[in-house]
């Protein structure tokens, strides 16, 4: 009886017990499955940036260099040519309005001699202005010095005014003579032609500490051509119209373009090394006269001009000079570690396992390195940009 009795007091605290138990048992059952997903979450969540496009950024292990900063200084070539000195330069115009009957300049950069006949020009004031000369030279003799000068501004010779007052025989036709000695161009062609699409190939130069910089960038400054005039006989011009521009030959300049990262380092007074592009021992040396920027086919570049005195120079010839520049900001990186995109650059920064491309300003490129203006003292980035960019993908900068 009493033994029955202890059964039925313990078997419900027993059941109970054994209830608890299995309650807790799931509850650890479902708190381990949840730590589980938790863990395959984080674990997920942990390999998620490294699921990104390639256009975005890539995984690999190739090399990645620091970059490297300091002084330098490279000699960096340009291109220039022997042309005429604007100093020395007059120009020759229609004193009279009318038609052009004789032409005798066929051709740009033509040899004249001062006082040589140009054009012969056809005018009716000139005629009028004549009879007006012989009507005062008959009728009133005070204002016959008047009527004479305005011959002369006309552009008549006096000995032409007296066969004039002489013969009575009116000159229909105002001679245009050189006023100068030197090679004649048309005005209208005064500006600078067409230069050529590349510049010369430069020849291999002694690079400070590695290399020579380039400046690929500007073009050749304009050599003259010896071009037809345009002007024709029968052609109408007015009084007062230039017509032609004369370049005395006894003074020539070297005009040499720079691009701009290169132009924004010279100074008038610097001294340049040039010699001919055909000859390289022919070695001279001379002082920046002028500096004057120029937009010229869509680029835009520095001219830098040096005067010459007795040298052997021909108008035309090219020129190559070597301009050393010390460089004392930026960072140097490798020409293959920074990848061009148009008109931006990119290198490939190593952010942990990974390299993410970032667009960075660059200034020179040498021989074999560029310079990076923007800071990355602190980066590492792939030797190689080419060996991460794919040939069908894009490049997606987030910086």
């Amino acid at each position: 009886m009493r033994n029955s009795y202890i059964v039925k007091i313990f078997f419900p605290v027993f059941a109970m017990a054994a209830g608890l138990s299995a309650c807790k048992g799931k509850a650890d059952k479902a708190a381990h499955n949840r730590q589980a997903v938790h863990d395959e979450q984080a674990i997920d969540s942990s390999i998620t940036r490294l699921t990104k496009p390639v256009n975005a950024q890539v995984i690999a292990a190739i090399p990645a260099i620091q970059p490297e900063g300091g002084t330098r200084i490279y000699a960096s070539g340009v291109n220039g040519v022997i042309t005429y000195d604007t100093r020395n330069q007059t120009s020759i115009a229609s004193r009279v309005g009318g038609r052009i009957e004789r032409l005798l300049i066929k051709y740009n950069y033509q040899p004249v001699r001062k006082g040589q006949l140009i054009m012969e020009v056809y005018s009716p004031d000139l005629a009028a202005a004549q009879r007006e000369l012989l009507y005062v030279a008959h009728n009133s003799r005070e204002m016959l010095a008047g009527a004479k000068q305005r011959l002369q501004l006309l552009g008549m010779q006096p000995a032409q005014i007296s066969e004039v007052l002489t013969t009575g025989n009116i000159f229909y036709r105002i001679p245009v003579y050189s006023n100068s000695d030197g090679y004649i161009l048309e005005k209208t062609a005064a500006g600078p032609v067409a230069a050529p699409s590349s510049p010369a190939a430069s020849p291999d130069g002694m690079g400070g500490m590695g290399g020579e910089a380039t400046a690929t960038a500007a073009p050749a400054p304009a050599a003259p051509v010896a071009a037809p005039v345009l002007l024709r006989e029968g052609q109408y011009v007015n009084a007062g119209q230039s017509l032609f521009t004369i370049y005395q030959a006894k003074a020539l300049v070297a005009e040499f373009a720079f691009p701009m990262p290169l132009a924004a380092r010279i100074k008038r007074g610097q001294r340049l090394l040039f010699f001919p592009a055909n000859n390289d021992t022919a070695m001279q040396s001379g002082s920046i006269g002028l500096i004057e920027p120029v937009f010229r086919d869509g680029v835009n570049f520095t001219l830098a001009r040096v005067y010459l005195e007795n040298n052997d120079f021909r108008v035309g010839q090219l020129l190559y000079a070597n301009v050393p520049v010390v460089y004392t900001e930026g960072w140097w990186l490798p020409k293959q570690a920074v990848w061009r995109l148009g008109n931006q650059s990119v290198v490939f920064r190593k952010e942990k396992e990974v390299y993410v491309p970032v667009t960075v300003k660059t200034g020179v490129v040498t021989k074999d390195m560029i310079q990076v203006i923007t800071d990355i003292g602190n980066w590492k980035v792939a030797a190689n940009a080419a060996y991460l960019v794919d040939s069908e993908s894009f490049i997606k900068t987030d910086h």
